[in-house]
């Protein structure tokens, strides 16, 4: 009688430790996956300030009278009043 309780003891105790180390396997897969996602995250923040900073100096240019001046030149064919404008014909 002995026996058996110390062979239930036993079995016991493996059975507790086995679901003890696939419960640790378990939860650090897990941990690595919120590692990568973390890491994938903070690669798309610093792409989106980058993203950001281009922005606002695309913005800081739109706003000179320089691109404005350009603009006008190029898409709507105006000039200053006293500009003279010179065209190549030859091609």
């Amino acid at each position: 009688m002995k026996n058996k309780k110390k062979i239930l003891r036993i079995i016991l105790i493996l059975l507790i430790l086995i679901y003890a180390i696939i419960t640790i396997v378990k939860q650090q897969y897990t941990l690595n996956q919120y590692s990568a996602s973390s890491q994938k995250l903070a690669t798309q923040i610093e792409e989106q300030k980058e993203y950001k900073e281009e922005l606002a100096k695309k913005q800081e240019s739109i706003n000179s009278e320089e691109f404005i001046e350009d603009q006008a030149r190029e898409k709507l064919d105006m000039y200053l009043p006293n500009e003279k404008v010179y065209m190549d014909t030859g091609m």
